[in-house]
């Protein structure tokens, strides 16, 4: 992994964008936090904390992705309760989210900066 600095914020080298299945996600672990990366088939990127706030186990990279009324969602694989991608709100439940890590793709490479 790579730091950048773009003189206002920290991003994280996590990967070469080509190693990720386009529609499926992948776990990539900072620091000591695991994040699930998601790139869209749209070529749209997001990272959201890997843990799945119902079940507490890590398994948000293996959910399912999908749509609700035009907003992009992740459903966890245990309870299938659906995260937006572009929050972390869950969609099925008001009170709770996961962590949204900002996400960028930059010369090939998925850059990912810590939620402040």
């Amino acid at each position: 992994m790579t730091v950048v600095d773009d003189r206002t914020s920290t991003w994280i080298d996590v990967c070469a964008v080509d190693v990720i299945t386009p529609d499926r996600g992948v776990a990539a672990r900072i620091a000591d936090r695991q994040i699930a990366l998601f790139v869209l088939s749209t070529g749209d990127v997001y990272a959201l904390d890997n843990r799945d706030p119902f079940s507490a186990a890590n398994v948000l990279c293996n959910g399912i992705i999908g749509d609700h009324n035009g907003v992009p969602t992740v459903a966890s694989p245990v309870y299938k309760q659906r995260f937006a991608l572009a929050t972390g709100k869950c969609l099925d439940d008001p009170d709770v989210s996961v962590a949204r890590w900002e996400a960028r793709i930059d010369g090939g490479r998925v850059l990912v900066r810590e939620p402040r």
